[in-house]
């Protein structure tokens, strides 16, 4: 597969967002000032963001769903309606017969439902199609956080500052909290580890990006780790979770280059596993936006 530098940097950045540019280039086994170069230039551009966000579970949002929405006539006072809302993270344009992709994090199964009411409500809403997660196998921002670590108020300060700038140097986060560069440095870490924060990249896509991003909703046939499994084993598969509803697996794939994903999408139709599968573009991310005060 002919997997561009750009997508290995963003997958990367995915994982880590505050990987060195040394780690960065050891990685992907290419010079430093490439990595340096390219990293720049994403950001720079608005290509990627480089944010954090605070574990779904850790704001006690144990109920996470896949919305579809389909519209009668013009959808942008529903776009913004929906995008000024903190329970609904993300809002993307997409083909097919639904117009709108939403995610919703909600306390339970009771906040999720008055969630979707409201969404029912709009007048140009002709119908919704709800999945519910039941395991994020893949997300940027989703972390099995375990209930463990606490955070004070000068952790909510570093969040806050990290949610804008996930890159920004501890030197510039410990004047700003009036801590030493060591003592930043640790309460960082110790967020990281006890899986209270992500740092991770956020890849802004419009009909002008280069990149290709697919959804895909798979049904299963009792196969379900192993076709798990090929699945994340795909570099271009950015998010992936078990779910109940109208499908029993949900993913996005994501490349620079469209026929690594169509092949991956074949890959994936063939597999004894797959028992249907459905498909949608990504045309444009009017909202995405984990990150939340703690």
């Amino acid at each position: 597969m002919a997997t561009s530098i750009d997508d290995e940097l963003i997958a990367a950045l995915q994982e880590d967002g505050r990987a060195s540019f040394s780690a960065l280039a050891e990685q992907l086994g290419v010079p430093r000032s490439v990595v340096s170069a390219r990293v720049r230039e994403l950001i720079e551009s608005g290509a990627v963001r480089i944010v954090a966000a605070a574990a779904p579970a850790f704001l006690g949002e144990s109920c996470l769903a896949h919305v579809s929405i389909t519209g009668r006539g013009e959808l942008s006072g529903v776009v913004e309606e929906l995008s000024g809302r903190d329970d609904i993270p993300l809002v993307s344009a997409i083909s097919g017969s639904q117009d709108l992709v939403v995610e919703v994090r909600a306390a339970d199964h009771e906040a999720l439902f008055e969630v979707l009411a409201q969404v029912r409500s709009f007048p140009e809403v002709a119908r919704i199609r709800t999945a519910i997660y039941t395991e994020v196998l893949r997300g940027s921002f989703v972390s099995d956080y375990d209930g463990g670590g606490r955070v004070d108020e000068i952790d909510s300060e570093l969040v806050e500052l990290l949610r804008h700038d996930g890159r920004i140097s501890y030197r510039d986060l410990a004047r700003q909290v009036r801590l030493s560069p060591t003592a930043v440095r640790s309460r960082v870490r110790r967020m990281l580890d006890d899986r209270i924060l992500r740092i991770s990249a956020v890849v802004t896509h419009s009909a002008h990006a280069r990149r290709v991003k697919v959804g895909v909703g798979l049904h299963l046939g009792g196969e379900d780790e192993s076709v798990a499994r090929r699945l994340m084993g795909y570099p271009e598969t950015e998010f992936a979770a078990m779910s109940i509803g109208p499908f029993d697996l949900i993913a996005t794939l994501a490349s620079s280059v469209p026929g690594d994903v169509f092949a991956r999408l074949d890959d994936l139709k063939g597999l004894p596993g797959v028992t249907g599968m459905e498909t949608w573009f990504h045309l444009k991310t009017l909202k995405e936006d984990y990150s939340r005060a703690i």
